[in-house]
């Protein structure tokens, strides 16, 4: 059972996005939030798997509660939701410690989808914000500052990154490539660890940034 806290302060949306989430078996909103300090009391005190925190909210913004409820409950990991993707909010988002960001106009399915990815341990972001991510760092291609670990990667290591440079998750990655999804994780654990980047998310940035996907 995925244990979910939801911070946001629109009483209706809240509501909608609990009978979305609630409608999987497998997932339980065990509080609402309607800002950013009380959902750290409340990681504090209930210790979920995931949190799902909305970015502008009257009584104290999600972002600047991301690292006290890390502080707070350290196994518990933080997915922004929001209505708009801007590069402040993506960046302040990574640097505060979340592990995945969504817009708001992510269908049903897909969120829930990112629920179970995000909280599996995996770093979790649509397409349009991986763009934007991988963007916002971008000033030019600099292959002199590739990592000494980008050279021993397998043409296999390479391709799985490519398809995490697309956003995919380990289990799209597995269909898209033809793989099980446990070769899948294993091929980005070797890519993470010869990369020398502690997520997904690092790592494509690296591989951007650097010029490695050419």
């Amino acid at each position: 059972m995925i244990r979910v806290i939801l911070a946001d302060d629109h009483e209706l949306l809240r509501s909608g996005l609990v009978s979305i989430l609630e409608s999987e078996p497998e997932i339980r909103v065990i509080a609402v939030c309607a800002d950013g300090p009380s959902a750290v009391r409340e990681s504090a005190r209930l210790r979920p798997d995931l949190v799902l925190m909305d970015v502008e909210m009257p009584g104290g913004d999600g972002i600047s509660a991301i690292a006290p409820l890390l502080e707070a409950s350290p196994e518990t990991r933080v997915m922004v939701l929001t209505l708009f993707d801007l590069d402040e909010y993506v960046a302040g988002a990574l640097r505060a410690g979340a592990s995945g960001f969504l817009i708001k106009t992510t269908p049903p399915r897909e969120l829930i989808a990112a629920v179970k990815t995000c909280a599996a341990g995996e770093a979790t972001f649509g397409p349009s914000v991986m763009a934007r991510l991988v963007q916002s760092y971008i000033e030019r291609p600099d292959p002199a500052n590739a990592p000494a670990g980008a050279a021993e990667l397998t043409s296999r290591e390479l391709e799985v990154l490519r398809q995490m440079a697309r956003g995919l998750s380990n289990a799209e990655i597995g269909r898209e490539l033809h793989l099980a999804e446990t070769t899948v994780k294993s091929h980005v654990a070797h890519v993470l660890l010869k990369l020398g980047v502690r997520d997904r998310v690092q790592a494509v940035v690296v591989a951007h940034t650097t010029g490695m996907l050419g």
